[in-house]
């Protein structure tokens, strides 16, 4: 049995605080096992002066740290879900994922307590296309714009007059002791999330049983099945960053049954499709499957490919 292992995490304040929340979970289970951070830059932190859309997706944020994997510097890997693709190599597995925290969006503004009290013409930023369609939709006299960084860094940009507001996940502002930051905390309803958002993942190597073993305690069973229907969505309609699509799925514990929305739209809000379903959890995939077809099924390629075509 090992006494050690390695944790590989992004540098940003709040990918350490997710690192150090598996840390802790793993000490609780483990007083004795020693657990080093191993911090790295990836390309998504690195390169901030593109829209992630164009700089290729959701694999910018995690190629490093499954390099680390692969060559033996890490032995397991910490993620915000919503950033990892939803195919994953052959190499690796998904060994636990933890309770869901807030999967809501914020509003983070030194103006208004709402969306719907920013003048037109005020400045949203948001890197997420996600969140730039919903905002359209809702209220197409706003100007969206690009916006980069780590929390703090987009937060200074708010500060320092570029924007008027920014949208920010909610749990972040949570996590990283921020809360005061939060204009308001905008509804499933009002905004919905990205597949994984709030969810923390471990993810190592797949030929490690002693690894897998020692995550799998972490792992949540309702916050799996949960996302793995967000996610099945996501892979049925090729969902990346450069897609402005959502999903999000909940337990109805009275009937034991996932609830799943999701929804795409265009870059500029003016098309906005919408689906849902149900299923029993261990059905999630399906679930999934079921949901991405009935968007396509409305549509929904054909604003794909215009998105891809932008």
């Amino acid at each position: 049995m090992r006494e050690s292992i390695r944790i590989a995490t992004r540098r940003s304040p709040l990918a350490i605080w997710q690192a150090e929340f598996v840390r802790e979970k793993l000490w609780e289970l483990n007083p004795k096992l020693e657990v080093e951070l191993v911090a790295m830059n990836t390309k998504g932190d690195q390169a901030l002066d593109a829209a992630l859309s164009e700089l290729g997706g959701k694999g910018l944020f995690i190629n490093e740290l499954e390099s680390a994997l692969l060559d033996g510097r890490a032995d397991i890997a910490v993620h915000s879900l919503k950033d990892m693709p939803t195919t994953l190599s052959e190499n690796f597995c998904l060994g636990a994922v933890c309770a869901r925290g807030n999967p809501c969006d914020a509003l983070v503004t030194n103006l208004s307590s709402s969306l719907k009290n920013l003048k037109p013409g005020s400045i949203v930023g948001t890197s997420s296309l996600r969140r730039r369609s919903q905002l359209l939709a809702a209220y197409p006299h706003l100007e969206v714009r690009e916006i980069r960084g780590n929390v703090n860094t987009r937060l200074d940009k708010l500060d320092n007059g570029s924007y008027h507001a920014i949208i920010l996940a909610s749990i972040g502002l949570e996590r990283l002791k921020l809360h005061h930051r939060i204009s308001s905390r905008l509804s499933i309803s009002e905004m919905l999330p990205a597949p994984g958002q709030g969810v923390i993942a471990v993810q190592c190597h797949a030929g490690d049983p002693y690894i897998k073993s020692l995550v799998l305690p972490l792992h949540d069973e309702i916050t799996g099945y949960c996302v793995a229907a967000e996610r099945a969505v996501s892979a049925r309609l090729n969902g990346n960053c450069q897609v402005p699509m959502a999903a999000y799925a909940e337990l109805q514990r009275e009937r034991n049954e996932i609830v799943l929305r999701a929804m795409v739209g265009s870059i500029d809000g003016t098309s906005i499709l919408c689906a849902q379903d149900w299923d029993c959890p261990n059905n999630a995939v399906k679930l999934g499957n079921r949901v991405g077809d009935k968007l396509l099924g409305l549509g929904a390629d054909k604003i794909l490919k215009n998105v891809a075509g932008a």
